[in-house]
């Protein structure tokens, strides 16, 4: 069965493009032009993928996103934007996004992220680590001989993106956006803690540190 694909762009010479790339891949592709119709198909749909350009007419591409997360799906979404502020990307990530991806980009590059998130999505939840520990990446919820055991919350979402990322290494920024607010001041020296403790639960040489660039699950 083909992969389907809802594509929110109102850029019509854009979106055909893609959607003439996506379907000689072998996706099969949705199009809408502004963000009310894009939420409501996503609503109404069941799409493997979601790609969503931001500033568009109805409501933005932020709002679509939020409203589907707040349905309960969590289809893997990409927004495809010329937004490039630190601002804009932690609205993004904040409304459900799971990759960002600038104007211009290239095809080719797009591709590569759709194969990503997909290959990503059809990993099972459930992460054992064979130490007796075991967490479950959707709800959130770590157990220790099945026994539910209590996470710190950024700990917590620490986790949920490292292993979302599984084998790729997740860079500072991206980590100091999903566990702290716009207002609030991120601290290497806390991560550094989060870090500390999360070995604890997932293996200590599991956790891959490029000093600098960020942190990588990798399960040796």
């Amino acid at each position: 069965m083909r992969a389907k694909v809802l594509l929110l762009e109102d850029d019509m010479a854009l979106q055909e493009i893609i959607a003439e790339c996506l379907e000689e891949e072998g996706y099969a592709v949705v199009c809408c032009d502004n963000g009310l119709d894009a939420a409501n198909k996503a609503y109404e749909m069941d799409f493997d993928i979601l790609l969503l350009d931001v500033m568009v007419a109805g409501q933005s591409g932020f709002e679509a996103l939020r409203e589907v997360r707040e349905s309960g799906k969590d289809t893997p979404a990409i927004f495809i934007t010329a937004l490039n502020t630190l601002r804009d990307l932690e609205m993004g990530f904040r409304r459900g996004c799971d990759d960002y991806l600038r104007k211009p980009f290239e095809l080719s590059e797009l591709l590569l992220r759709i194969k990503a998130q997909l290959k990503r999505k059809g990993k099972g939840a459930l992460f054992d680590f064979g130490n007796g520990y075991c967490f479950d990446s959707k709800s959130g919820i770590l157990y220790l001989e099945n026994k539910v055991q209590k996470i710190p919350a950024k700990e917590r979402e620490l986790l949920k993106i490292l292993l979302k990322h599984e084998g790729e290494f997740v860079s500072l920024k991206q980590i100091y956006l999903v566990l702290w607010g716009y207002d609030e001041e991120p601290s290497e020296l806390s991560l550094r803690v989060y870090i500390k403790n999360l070995r604890h639960i997932v293996g200590k040489d599991n956790i891959l540190t490029r000093r600098g660039e960020g942190y990588c699950y990798k399960k040796v």
